[in-house]
């Protein structure tokens, strides 16, 4: 995943991160941003009940 982040590519193309690429979601993306998508996602799910563990968040 490294290597084609690096490349300019992403981790996924037509399909969600999910499970599998989770953890590597830093390699694509900065801290700022990764706190962004766990705000929207607070904001929208604060039960947490929606897709849990999906995308790291």
């Amino acid at each position: 995943f490294k290597a084609a982040v690096d490349l300019g590519g992403t981790l996924s193309g037509e399909h969600g991160i999910g499970l599998s690429k989770a953890e590597f979601m830093p390699l694509a993306f900065s801290a700022a941003e990764m706190e962004l998508f766990r705000a929207i996602k607070r904001a929208f799910d604060p039960k947490g009940i929606l897709n849990p563990g999906k995308m790291g968040l």
